[in-house]
């Protein structure tokens, strides 16, 4: 694939742009840090200016007697306040601490102190928060402008029991020039020499590039990256490579998430190592020892994959294999969804069928004028309810759908001879609760009847199915029996190698999906189990438990 150059600056000159664009960046986002730092520094400090005279100031004696004599008052004395111990006490104290202001307020909120004597006697613009008996530090703006306050209380001479009054102390923050010059010059000292320094390696680096890259610019780079990466990655399936000596060379995305294998940022990464040790399903490795050619199942968590293996020559040369790898989990569960849906369509054929028979029969005997036959065969159709093949034990199973369901598979099993009936101990009360669980459910019991026919009819004896079916809230446990010959010792029916239709004889009918229906089964939380392998003549019993698929009010 031909690579086309564009013209789109040197690369040093690209290189040295964006090294200039980070530090500009840079620059503001430091200097906004140092200046909101400073700022904040400032202010911090003031707080605790603040609050430190406010609770000297409360903490005093004299101040804690005179605010509660003045709190006693009905009417405050103004002239006396303006010229008194408080007030004096409160304008010192600014002037030695630097302070914007000292307002002593008397338990009402009326001030007995102010900057401005005619704001004595009149109640602070804030709320007095301190003569609830709490302090607190705020920023805010008031008469004197903008500053930082603390609020003290001034509690009682004889105790801490009652407050009388508060103390507001004000530290002014409207100057911060000195402060904020000095970051700028910081900053602006820290930006030349990170510019001169970034000049320096960024020659460096531009010229170390161009010897790794051969010359290459960064587009033509990326666009032998892009090729490569459409080639590898451009495909749905699963794929790894491998070398005649076996070594991993390249896998793509799809095998990593279908197999569970390591990032490729990862030290255990399987690329570059060879099959045998890179974690590989154990099916794989071993047909891939074998030199197996013809696809292959695995079963990677509740994935089915299957695994095609193919040879790499060029020119008589052996350049190794190719494993590509295909999902077909959602294609065996559609598959054993329409089986189910299959019988049902064909279960209200045959009940379409048997309607018709009925009516006509119910014509015939009116055209006769045989009113009373007619209506004792009524009589005994709405005993019989409305089955192609009657179930002994139907009426135990409440929902409609199920029972319409087991009616279609006794169509079947009548055909082949089987007898099928529902277990006395059998108690369904409940209704399937949505047309997805009632596709779960027929989905499950179908294929556990399937194989329990064809096990039965592998007994030359009386061939029967019984089901048994409980509700427990919303949750359905299903147990099929039959009367086949059992289950052979150390057959592992579940598994996916045996459970391929290949298997089916005079042993247990392990081909129609067991692996599937276990695997739909646990995908909801539930499980599908044998319960007794039977054999010695007697034959086995696959149950089933799905949850959250019963309408929870047969309690």
């Amino acid at each position: 694939m031909m690579v086309h150059r564009r013209a789109t600056g040197h690369f040093a000159a690209r290189i040295m742009r964006l090294q200039f664009a980070v530090l500009a960046v840079l620059g503001v986002l430091i200097t906004a840090t140092i200046l909101y730092t400073s700022y904040e520094n400032v202010f911090t400090k003031a707080q605790e200016s603040s609050l430190t005279i406010a609770r000297t100031i409360a903490s005093d004696p004299e101040v804690r007697s005179a605010v509660a004599s003045e709190a006693q008052k009905e009417t405050l004395d103004l002239p006396a306040l303006r010229d008194g111990y408080l007030q004096h006490l409160a304008t010192e104290t600014a002037a030695v601490n630097g302070a914007a202001f000292v307002v002593i307020t008397e338990d009402r909120g009326l001030r007995l102190t102010h900057p401005h004597p005619a704001q004595i006697g009149q109640r602070v613009s804030t709320e007095p928060v301190a003569l609830r008996g709490v302090e607190e530090v705020t920023r805010a703006h008031g008469t004197l402008g903008e500053s930082v306050r603390a609020k003290v209380p001034v509690y009682a001479p004889e105790g801490p029991e009652r407050v009388v009054g508060e103390v507001s102390v004000g530290v002014g923050v409207q100057s911060l020039s000195d402060e904020l010059w000095r970051s700028v010059l910081w900053v602006a000292a820290f930006a030349l020499a990170a510019v001169l320094l970034s000049a320096w390696a960024g020659l460096a680096t531009v010229r170390r590039l161009k010897q790794q890259t051969l010359g290459l610019e960064p587009g033509e780079i990326v666009q032998l990256v892009r090729d490569q990466q459409a080639v590898l990655y451009g495909v749905t399936e699963g794929m790894i490579g491998l070398g005649a000596d076996g070594v991993i060379t390249v896998r793509n995305r799809a095998a990593r998430q279908m197999l569970g294998l390591p990032h490729r940022t990862d030290k255990a990464d399987v690329v570059g190592r060879h099959y045998a040790s890179a974690a590989l399903p154990e099916r794989l490795v071993q047909a891939l020892r074998e030199g197996t050619r013809t696809p292959i199942r695995l079963e990677v968590g509740a994935n089915s994959l299957v695994a095609t293996i193919n040879p790499v020559v060029r020119d008589g040369v052996d350049l190794g294999r190719v494993v590509l790898l295909t999902d077909v989990t959602t294609v065996e569960a559609l598959g054993t969804k329409l089986d189910a849906v299959q019988d049902m369509a064909d279960a209200l054929r045959a009940q379409r069928h048997e309607f018709a028979n009925r009516m006509h029969a119910i014509l015939g005997l009116l055209n006769l004028g045989q009113q009373e036959q007619a209506r004792d065969y009524l009589r005994e159709v709405l005993a019989s309810g409305p089955l192609v093949s009657p179930v002994p034990g139907l009426q135990r199973v409440a929902d409609p759908f199920l029972s319409a369901f087991i009616s279609a598979k006794a169509i079947t099993a009548q055909e082949l001879g089987i007898d099928l009936r529902i277990s006395e101990d059998s108690q369904l009360f409940a209704q399937i609760a949505s047309a997805r669980d009632a596709q779960d459910v027929t989905a499950v019991l179908g294929n556990m009847l399937d194989n329990a026919y064809t096990a039965a009819l592998a007994n030359d004896a009386e061939s029967w199915v019984e089901i048994d079916l409980l509700s427990e809230g919303d949750t359905l446990h299903l147990a099929v029996a039959d009367s086949g010959l059992g289950i052979a010792p150390g057959l592992e029916v579940f598994d996916p190698q045996v459970s391929t239709g290949s298997h089916v004889g005079p042993g247990h009918g392990q081909g129609v999906g067991l692996p599937l229906i276990r695997r739909l089964a646990r995908a909801r939380g539930g499980d599908v189990w044998i319960a007794d392998s039977g054999g010695g003549g007697e034959g086995a019993v696959v149950a089933a438990r799905l949850p959250a698929v019963l309408t929870d009010d047969n309690h």
